[in-house]
């Protein structure tokens, strides 16, 4: 199934082409910057987002627990709890957390000065089967507490049942990163849970990247670049697990890092109504049957191979299947080592470094893959059609699994690891 795009796309954000991917190397530019790194909080549970007000308040999701807010004086408020969670101030009862899936990512309203509205990823068991929902919530004057919350998405897939896979816990390939565009539409990736039926169904909102309004409301554009009977809620299709969402700083490019499976991790720049080329399914492309009727880890899906020959057979990006779907900016070097997250660096004190591309890996290692922990630094072309230099940021507190990069209101990269901390990574 191809896409439609028509002309008055075709100019809004350039199509990516392939590059390939390029070997990390050491910038030998005297103006890239030394980093100081100070930790912001600690003893977190699965630290998983955060979004920021101009004067540095920080509210921050922990997976498992709920969301919370760290004030400009460095005191914290627990707005937000999850089924199981004690000390906040308010607790939802139908959130919960399993795997990959809870409370996931969060963001602020473009008007939150007049409105104080703040949006959230969440799995939620208030209907059956259980699905993931985008919360809109309005805090409170003095920052301790939220309420009249309104479910803007009600019917994201939610992985309810383990399956015969890795990582095949409930809760699994469930996306969540929301940031707002500079247009002021809320882009919501989704996760294909497992079901290889959902990342090509043009009817679920899984495996799919959402491009909505404040109410949950298609953005108009949607549907007139989607393939015919396509909800209109969805922008792009057939993705895997995407995790990372940024804007280019000057064009306003939407780009997204989408997991890999065990092999091809990509940074794909989206293109309105294209297909991401993720089709899991059994009995096609010249595969058979699957565990559990999902090919995503195939073919010897818990041993080490090649991560060539396993893309040949299951590919990130099926360009023979679909030959119009968008191809990746770029697919590290052919390895799944879990990427994250992704931010630009915007700012004279990021000296070579403003205004590239930084992608979080978590780090995976599988067969003889390297783990891989990092926050690549990526010198993203403006027409994001190509990458030139890409270095590895070098964090002074060593590696972690990193899981969110924001950047601040100041211009200083924040991050999260899931070991429980959030850092400041401050140039000079």
């Amino acid at each position: 199934m191809s896409q439609k795009l028509p002309k008055r796309y075709l100019g809004l954000f350039a199509a990516p082409v392939l590059v390939a991917s390029l070997p990390m190397t050491a910038n030998s530019n005297t103006d890239t910057p030394k980093l100081d790194q100070t930790t912001v909080l600690s003893g977190l549970e699965s630290p998983w987002d955060m979004a920021f007000l101009p004067d540095g308040t920080m509210f921050f999701t922990e997976k498992c627990k709920g969301l919370s807010v760290r004030l400009p004086d460095g005191s914290v408020n627990n707005l937000l709890g999850m089924r199981d969670s004690e000390g906040y101030a308010t607790k939802a009862d139908d959130l919960a957390c399993e795997g990959q899936a809870g409370m996931n990512g969060v963001a602020v309203d473009p008007d939150f000065t007049d409105n104080r509205m703040i949006y959230l990823y969440s799995a939620s068991r208030m209907s059956s089967p259980p699905t993931n929902r985008v919360l809109r919530l309005e805090v409170n004057s003095d920052l301790s507490g939220v309420s009249n919350r309104t479910d803007i998405v009600e019917d994201i897939p939610y992985k309810e049942a383990a399956s015969d896979h890795p990582f095949g816990d409930p809760g699994a390939h469930n996306g969540g990163r929301i940031r707002f565009s500079p247009d002021g539409y809320l882009y919501v990736p989704t996760g294909d849970n497992h079901n290889s039926a959902l990342p090509q169904a043009g009817d679920k909102l899984g495996g799919k990247v959402l491009r909505i309004d404040r109410n949950g409301k298609a953005a108009p554009d949607n549907a007139a670049a989607t393939p015919e009977g396509f909800d209109p809620r969805i922008f792009t299709y057939g993705h895997r697990n995407v995790q990372g969402l940024a804007f280019h700083p000057e064009t306003s490019q939407p780009i997204i890092t989408e997991h890999g499976p065990w092999h091809t991790d990509e940074i794909n720049a989206l293109v309105p109504g294209a297909n991401s080329g993720w089709d899991p399914r059994p009995n096609m492309a010249g595969r058979g049957d699957c565990p559990d009727d999902y090919c995503g880890y195939q073919p010897n899906q818990n041993e080490g191979m090649d991560p060539e020959k396993r893309s040949d057979y299951m590919p990130m990006t099926d360009t023979k299947t679909y030959p119009d779907a968008m191809t990746p900016v770029w697919d590290n070097n052919g390895l799944s080592q879990g990427i994250s997250s992704a931010a630009f660096l915007t700012g004279e004190q990021w000296g070579a470094w403003n205004g590239r591309l930084v992608v979080s890996f978590l780090g995976i290692g599988f067969g003889e893959t390297p783990v891989g922990q990092r926050i690549n630094v990526i010198d993203l072309e403006k027409n994001a059609t190509s990458v030139g230099d890409i270095a590895e940021m070098s964090v002074p507190e060593g590696s972690a699994r990193f899981r969110a990069l924001v950047l601040g209101p100041n211009g200083d990269l924040f991050t999260a690891v899931d070991e429980g901390q959030i850092y400041r990574l401050t140039p000079n």
